[in-house]
């Protein structure tokens, strides 16, 4: 009699709907796209650009493509990310491939995958992460995370039986780390606003291109600037006072602007494509060279906000 009710009750349970399992996405996140595919195949990347193509899992199902937006944060992409693999782990998915930018093949992987169309979803070729799990034997999820300069994009697409419950996306309460508003006449306000700002504290004797040891506030703060915009790129420019040749001065400025790269690279971990070097020698003065304080004050290397990558 007990066997014979345990087993009326397994059915029953059985029997009973499984509710769907959240997914959060940040809760400064704004969804931009749904696209619901009642049946439908999707081809889960399970691997990098080989040379030829992506490789993929066709997986047939109700598809659903879904993009949101996220505003004002300097959260990175694997802090965009990681509490979404997470969740998904926790779902009971397995991952099956994951990479960043690059690894997974740039250019080639980001157009020989789906992506639902711009605007809805932009990609940073230089700054994105994917991820693609399965639950089997018919559930799969595709995580894409991206930045561009103002904002981070994150696409969810995800597939499963017609009818069959499966993961929710819902908005969480936890905020991101939020992008520091600058200070009204700080070294980057001056830069966003200005295009161009001269970097403070890196004096140059007359003829000399070497930048001391040390900290330098002006260079953390240019650092912390284009860790908080990833999408964006600044050309190094050095400045000589008139004293040599115009040919010697513009190969010193140079020289002078590439030592200060070189720092932004070597201690700041900036990408080194995101950072150029060049030089003016003396044709931009901003003081008089007849006077002592004014060839130190045309001593210096400014820093010029480019267009996005």
């Amino acid at each position: 009699m007990i066997c014979r009710f345990v087993l009326i009750l397994a059915v029953v349970v059985l029997a009973l709907p499984v509710s769907a399992q959240p997914l959060s996405v940040p809760s400064s996140a704004r969804q931009v796209s749904s696209r619901v595919s009642p049946l439908d195949s999707y081809a889960l990347p399970v691997a990098p650009f080989d040379g030829q193509a992506v490789p993929a899992r066709t997986i047939e199902g109700a598809v659903d493509r879904q993009t949101w937006r996220v505003d004002g944060t300097a959260a990175t992409t694997l802090q965009l990310l990681a509490p979404l693999r997470d969740q998904i782990q926790a779902a009971g998915y397995t991952l099956v491939f994951q990479c960043r930018d690059r690894e997974c093949g740039g250019f080639d992987f980001r157009f020989g995958t789906e992506i639902v169309p711009a605007p809805d979803m932009h990609v940073d070729i230089r700054n994105y992460r994917f991820l693609s799990a399965v639950r089997e034997p018919d559930k799969a999820v595709s995580l894409l995370v991206s930045r561009g300069r103002n904002a981070a994009y994150i696409q969810i697409i995800r597939v499963a039986p017609p009818g069959a419950a499966d993961l929710r996306v819902e908005v969480d309460q936890q905020a991101l780390p939020a992008e520091p508003a600058p200070e009204a006449n700080s070294l980057t306000a001056r830069l966003a606003q200005d295009g161009h700002v001269i970097l403070k504290n890196l004096d140059f004797a007359s003829g000399a291109e070497t930048l001391e040891p040390g900290h330098h506030d002006s260079l953390a703060q240019l650092a912390a600037y284009l860790r908080a915009h990833p999408g964006q790129r600044i050309a190094l420019v050095g400045h000589t006072d008139s004293a040599g040749s115009l040919q010697n001065n513009i190969e010193l400025s140079r020289r002078r602007a590439g030592a200060v790269r070189a720092r932004l690279l070597q201690v700041h971990g900036i990408a080194p494509d995101r950072v150029e070097a060049e030089g003016m020698g003396y044709l931009a003065p901003v003081a008089s060279n007849l006077t002592p304080e004014g060839r130190e004050a045309n001593r210096r290397v400014e820093a010029i906000l480019l267009s996005d990558r």
